[in-house]
């Protein structure tokens, strides 16, 4: 999740026609009054519908009966954790993907230690596995240079984007691998290179809070999956980092994250902290987690590289659940590149997970040839662009130069639909999954309380209709056929990261997309966004990169006091 819904959900008749109401937040289920007429005729001005007295009549039973139901279903204690029975599936009918697995391909890196250490701080992890495969520095000196970066620059003094150094874990680790390599077991391009997690990611011995106050010393004894993937790669988790509490936003129970390179503006959200530890030089690279723009916005903000998989392609186990079917967990990094070596640890099916199970090769290669491929790009947004016009138009032009092939296109839209009118299919599922927290009243500790925060978004999901709910998903369906269409024509396309339907078009049919910084306007980054097919992230990001390369934007980093 991104920022605060445009709107609030539509009302729904289950609640409204049982006659459920609040007392101090909470629901007094024992002083329910019995269902009449009148209330159905009130509940039917809140849905958009309209039935005659017989049919309402008809209806006072069934609701009853209902709202019995809905007070025993309350009744059974479910944790965060506990999905629903069904999964999404983003593969249309008939897709089928490559089956041969090829090494995993990087660019050749050379580093040297430079004479002023603080340069490492905006090393990519290219550069650093160069240096610590060679044994030029250790992973515990890494390790502890960026601790203390994180110690001086990380905290309410400055970016405000730790939450939890997890120190002790750190070292350790960091000395693990520095000992493994010495015997010259060398796991990888990231065996010994610290990172930082988005405090959604349950870590053995550390408070996972959620950034929220209600789960502030929240501790899940075990570590996620991405954590238990980044440990097999030898990387190195040296904080937790800050997130918009319950993934939306840059607020969280400890302020507001901050933008590097504007510190008096936030850095966006969700993944607040993945994006600003990352651009400020606390990290080499982050994990965060998208559900609608949650890696797309910060890095725009901050003038990070992110990548947002194919849902499905990263397993949540362990991770704090918004949205079943739109969830999806991505690096965040200094290049495209740093992307692709990330995401190919954390890549892979899960049986904990079902959404994994269907895991394509990851063929990635920095050696693509532009003129091979259709490049895309949104036709009717690019000449109506109302945001960075100059630079988007030179986005294309940039494309060009490098021998790309620009094909125009359009996204799927359906009469009288304004895609945002599909937006309530998270914040239906987001009330489900913080059900106990509204019911319990302690919605009330949270930081923000206004109309477009969580607590009054949580209450009005609850009039979210289910037929209303499946609806949106069938037409997801129909979306998801009409990108399969459309993607047969393009092998990647180009957008601007905000302009159109595509962030939400794209987040609804589990789409990859990869945002790099493409210039700056009045000192602070913009961005351009990378799309690709279905499990085809090694597309995209070697696209994305030639782009990269050509401009240099990520090579500019921000100044700290």
């Amino acid at each position: 999740m991104n920022s605060p819904l445009k709107k609030a959900s539509i009302g729904a008749l289950c609640t409204a026609m049982c006659g459920a109401f609040f007392i101090a937040g909470t629901f007094a289920e024992s002083e329910y009054p019995a269902i009449t007429r009148s209330m159905v005729e009130s509940a039917e001005t809140i849905i958009g519908l309209r039935f005659s007295d017989d049919k309402r009549d008809s209806l006072l039973q069934d609701l009853t009966e209902a709202r019995t139901a809905f007070k025993e279903i309350r009744s059974v204690k479910l944790e965060n954790s506990d999905a629903p029975a069904f999964a999404f599936n983003p593969v249309p009918p008939g897709m089928t993907f490559p089956t041969v697995q090829k090494p995993f391909q990087a660019s050749t890196y050379k580093a040297e230690v430079p004479t002023n250490r603080e340069e490492l701080a905006f090393y990519t992890i290219g550069e650093l596995a160069a240096l610590v495969k060679a044994r030029k520095i250790t992973s515990l000196e890494l390790t502890q240079f960026f601790l203390e970066r994180l110690k001086k620059y990380g905290g309410n003094g400055v970016v405000n984007c730790t939450i939890t150094l997890t120190e002790e874990r750190a070292l350790q680790a960091a000395k693990r691998a520095d000992d493994e390599i010495r015997k010259g077991k060398y796991r990888g391009l990231l065996h010994g290179i610290p990172y930082g997690a988005k405090d959604l990611f349950a870590t053995k011995g550390y408070n996972t809070t959620w950034g929220s106050a209600p789960y502030k010393e929240q501790r899940i004894e075990t570590d996620a999956a991405v954590i238990q993937r980044m440990d097999s790669a030898g990387a190195v988790l040296v904080v937790k980092l800050t997130l918009g509490e319950l993934a939306m936003g840059d607020t969280w129970f400890g302020g507001m994250t901050r933008n590097p390179w504007k510190l008096d503006q936030g850095s966006s959200g969700s993944s607040a902290g993945s994006a600003a530890a990352t651009a400020a030089g606390l990290v080499p690279f982050a994990i965060g987690t998208e559900t609608y723009g949650s890696i797309v916005s910060p890095s725009t903000r901050c003038g990070t590289t992110g990548l947002r998989p194919t849902f499905g392609r990263v397993s949540r186990t362990g991770a704090m659940a918004l949205s079943w079917t739109m969830d999806k967990i991505g690096p965040i990094c200094r290049s495209v590149e740093d992307c692709a070596i990330v995401f190919n640890a954390l890549r892979g099916a899960d049986a904990s997970d079902p959404t994994t199970a269907v895991n394509p090769p990851f063929n990635y290669s920095p050696n693509l040839d532009l003129k091979r491929l259709r490049i895309g790009y949104i036709k009717s947004v690019f000449e109506n662009d109302k945001g960075n016009t100059a630079s988007d138009s030179a986005a294309l032009q940039t494309l060009r130069s490098l021998g790309a092939n620009l094909v125009p296109i359009e996204l799927p839209q359906y009469a009288g639909l304004d895609m945002n009118s599909l937006d309530f299919i998270i914040t239906a599922e987001a009330s489900a999954a913080f059900d106990d927290l509204t019911r319990s009243g302690r919605d009330s500790m949270m930081a923000r309380q206004s109309r477009y925060a969580w607590p009054n978004i949580f209450r009005a999901a609850r009039f979210i209709p289910a037929t209303e709910y499946i609806q949106a998903n069938r037409i997801r369906t129909k979306l998801i056929r009409d990108m399969a269409t459309l993607m047969k024509t393009v092998d990647v396309y180009i957008a601007p990261s905000f302009e159109g339907s595509n962030l939400l078009l794209t987040n609804l049919t589990g789409h990859p997309c990869v945002v790099v910084p493409n210039g700056f306007r009045e000192g602070r980054p913009l961005s351009i966004t990378f799309c690709g097919r279905l499990y085809d992230e090694a597309t995209v990001l070697a696209v994305a990169k030639k782009f990269q390369d050509a401009t240099g934007f990520h090579k500019q980093h921000p100044k700290l006091p």
